[in-house]
């Protein structure tokens, strides 16, 4: 379907499909054919996209820079049980030991700070959005769409006919990804958003923080007392984190929760995670999209939410690049 200046929005998706290959030749299936094609076309696409999210990494101006515009201290590594118990406790201090507050003066900054106090954290319970929130979301996307990184998105998307080519339909198409209510898990009335869940983090049953995967959420909620970073988290197959690196995964604990692990960038502007996120909701019919840019080779988990909303999405760090 193309998109030619429609008054109205119909959402566009691409949708995967699966196909069982009963012919044989001399006996043997052709199953290895077919899944070697479609590794094929996973590996030409994650190149198309890693390619473009390159573009949206050196035009992202608005980028914080470790050591000197932050900083961090990572500590120890967290605990594997989830909970509040001192010997889980891998970090006794905060993770950011200084923020430049000037950044958070820039447009794009300001505007997505103020939605950060517009949502109901605990799940089930109904979110009301004010005529005045509606107009702080609207603002912020206004801000976002005129960067060079939400513009090389809107390029991208516009042709591969994904997305309107007008702003206006555009940013009709985003609001409907990402701040249209919708009931999450286990409630009956809209109580959740992709905006919410991503950015500003939610709870459930009073202990389990969900969502959440932002440092800018993080570092004001820290500064405000409301968060305890427990240390970094690690694997076996997972690299050791970086103080001057822009991925990491942690836990902490949120208000009465607890966030076992969650993977977040960190120093990135409001409009690179916007994109980043946006482009593989709507390119990919994989819920896994495995990207590299700049040093790191990173897995994008995207979840959608009736193939209409954004459920969650994070970066998870692969590994560092040799460069």
């Amino acid at each position: 379907m193309m998109w030619e200046g429609h008054a109205s929005y119909q959402p566009v998706h691409v949708q995967q499909h699966h196909c069982t290959i009963k012919k044989t030749i001399q006996n043997k299936p052709l199953t290895h054919i077919a899944e070697r094609s479609r590794n094929s076309k996973m590996i030409e696409g994650d190149r198309e996209l890693s390619a473009l999210i390159q573009e949206l990494w050196d035009n992202d101006i608005n980028r914080l820079r470790p050591g000197i515009d932050y900083r961090i201290s990572l500590q120890g590594k967290a605990g594997d049980l989830a909970g509040f118990a001192d010997d889980n406790d891998g970090a006794g201090l905060p993770l950011f030991t200084f923020v430049d507050e000037n950044i958070f003066k820039k447009e794009t900054f300001l505007a997505f700070i103020s939605l950060l106090d517009n949502y109901e954290s605990d799940t089930g319970e109904p979110e009301i959005v004010t005529p005045e929130e509606e107009l702080e979301n609207h603002k912020f996307l206004d801000s976002i769409l005129k960067t060079p990184t939400m513009k090389m998105a809107h390029k991208y998307l516009m042709g591969k006919r994904l997305s309107p080519e007008d702003t206006a339909g555009f940013k009709k198409q985003l609001y409907h990804i990402w701040f249209e209510l919708y009931a999450r898990r286990g409630s009956s009335k809209p109580d959740s958003s992709g905006f919410e869940h991503v950015f500003v983090g939610e709870t459930r049953g009073g202990h389990t923080v969900i969502g959440f995967h932002n440092w800018i959420q993080l570092y004001l909620q820290e500064k405000l007392g409301h968060i305890d970073y427990k240390g970094y988290r690690v694997n076996a197959n997972s690299p050791q984190p970086d103080e001057n690196k822009h991925i990491m995964a942690l836990q902490f604990s949120w208000k009465n929760g607890i966030k076992p692990k969650g993977s977040i960038f960190i120093g990135v502007s409001p409009e690179f995670e916007f994109a980043l996120y946006t482009l593989c909701f709507l390119t990919s019919p994989n819920e896994r999209v495995k990207v590299s840019f700049s040093i790191y080779e990173v897995e994008i988990v995207c979840h959608h939410y009736n193939q209409k909303h954004i459920s969650t999405t994070y970066p998870v760090l692969v590994r560092y690049l040799n460069v």
